[in-house]
């Protein structure tokens, strides 16, 4: 049926709970991504979309496969908690693609595990439809990301401020552990296991860093630049986790846990949207400073294998490593910028003329997509462009900075046709707003109608070249339709 391996429920019983998903009551099949599935090595022969069902709830699997709820800890909200872990999912295993490349399998909303304390275990289908939506659209941008293998609605409702039609979702990525699983076995003083989880790691995801004189150093500095680049990444697309708690920073450098997420429309760089981040811990310009507070927390548990026998020169060699992340994300995030204005070769103002664009976008309160998207009209029209205008609140507001992106492209001898071309394959005109993707949640679980999901998830496949009828995908939400908070969905 599904050959999947054990390698993480191999490691041991400390680094999980054994344990089979609990069935639910008549699965149904909403989505499959069969193009994933041929891509993880994922062999099924023409199936069913009712034997799809059956699989990806977990009701019916293979005998042989090992599934396992993951053991993890995790600063939530900078607060400390020792042991939090799969609360409501599984790993059923690992599949190996064609390169020889291993993928995580993993089930959100299968049921009571020992870590969900309390909790049911379930999701609502909302989270499902979110996550699989935002983490596909996330891949076609260019991302590093889980990816949504399946999803399926389970016949039963979940309980939360009302009833709601339950979900199950199946994701793959290359790796589910996090900042926290090292957190877990640090807190509990168990060395064994974190030298353990650090060769698993590096044979899994780092395997450079096994021929490295000092493999620990090397494999938190690939952490360390993943990580650098990935948050850069985000915020070239004005994208906001919600919620970046240690347990919710994957080690494999992939964007991981779409909960309170959403893209910003009007550029605000205090932009939040969670329901629980009342202080803006993770608004959009804090991401990377938490992305580095973050990585301080995943060395410190590395201290005793960077020196085990003197704490002081490991934290000095640590804090000489972690400082490697400022210089990572400054580089990687001028590298995305200058793509998104059209340039090729680095500039000695550059930083300077990217925020005072940005400036003038938060003055504007201009829609971070569709100002970027609209440079390219500008290249093409000595005007200005009516779409580029069109994309603020205050018209005329980057008047002031148009000459002196001009004069910067001009520097360059740049063909007009050229950077308009670039700047439309690397400036997306549709994203997951925040608005359509509650639309299609609505539409699933108010109306069991899934026509909303299914047009999105084939438009946001293709965000820099939009089909003709998704046209309307790509304003920005009017007032009525604006949707200011975000929730978790536990």
């Amino acid at each position: 049926m599904i050959a999947l391996q054990s390698q993480y429920a191999g490691l041991g019983e400390r680094f999980g709970t054994a344990m089979r998903p609990l069935p639910v009551e008549s699965p149904r099949l909403i989505a499959f991504n069969a193009e994933l599935a041929d891509r993880i090595g994922l062999k099924l022969a023409d199936p069913a979309d009712a034997e799809l069902a059956a699989l990806f709830s977990g009701n019916r699997l293979p005998e042989d496969v090992r599934p396992v709820a993951m053991a993890y800890a995790g600063h939530q909200f900078g607060n400390f908690v020792p042991q939090l872990g799969d609360g409501r999912a599984v790993l059923l295993g690992e599949l190996r693609d064609g390169e020889g490349r291993l993928h995580d399998v993993h089930l959100k909303g299968a049921g009571a595990t020992p870590f969900s304390r309390g909790g049911d275990g379930r999701s609502a289908l909302g989270p499902v439809i979110r996550e699989y939506l935002v983490s596909e659209a996330m891949h076609a941008l260019g991302v590093p990301t889980t990816r949504a293998l399946a999803a399926v609605t389970t016949g039963e409702f979940v309980h939360r401020e009302e009833p709601r039609p339950g979900g199950i979702l199946a994701r793959v990525a290359r790796s589910h552990v996090r900042v926290g699983t090292f957190q877990y076995f640090a807190a509990r003083g168990d060395l064994d296991s974190l030298k353990r989880l650090v060769d698993h790691v590096i044979e899994r995801l780092y395997p450079e860093a096994a021929k490295a004189d000092r493999p620990v150093e090397a494999m938190l500095t690939a952490v360390v630049e993943a990580q650098a680049r990935l948050v850069a990444r985000w915020l070239s697309l004005g994208f906001v986790h919600g919620v970046m708690n240690t347990d919710n920073m994957s080690i494999a450098g992939e964007t991981i846990d779409y909960g309170p997420c959403a893209f910003m429309e009007a550029f605000d760089p205090m932009a939040v949207w969670s329901s629980i981040d009342r202080r803006g811990r993770y608004a959009y310009s804090n991401q990377p400073p938490i992305a580095q507070w973050n990585l301080a927390r995943l060395a410190e548990t590395l201290l005793p294998l960077i020196d085990p026998d003197n704490e002081s020169a490991a934290i000095e060699r640590a804090t000489e490593l972690l400082q490697g992340f400022a210089a990572a994300f400054e580089s990687a995030w001028l590298d995305g910028m200058r793509a998104k204005l059209g340039l090729t070769r680095p500039g000695a103002d550059d930083g300077a003329l990217i925020q005072a664009l940005l400036d003038a976008m938060q003055a504007a309160e201009a829609d971070f997509t569709l100002t970027f998207r609209h440079l390219a009209d500008v290249v093409e029209d000595a005007g200005g462009g009516e779409d580029f205008e069109a994309a603020m609140k205050r018209p005329h507001a980057l008047d002031d900075w148009l000459p002196r992106w001009r004069a910067r492209l001009a520097s360059e001898s740049a063909d007009p046709e050229e950077v308009a071309e670039r700047l439309r394959a690397t400036n997306p005109a549709v994203i997951p707003r925040n608005h359509l993707v509650e639309a299609a949640i609505r539409a699933a679980e108010d109306e069991d109608d899934f026509s909303v999901f299914e047009r999105l998830h084939r438009a946001w496949r293709r965000p820099f070249a939009p089909a003709p009828e998704n046209a309307d995908l790509m304003r920005p939400a009017q007032a009525k339709e604006r949707v200011t908070v975000t929730f978790c969905g536990t």
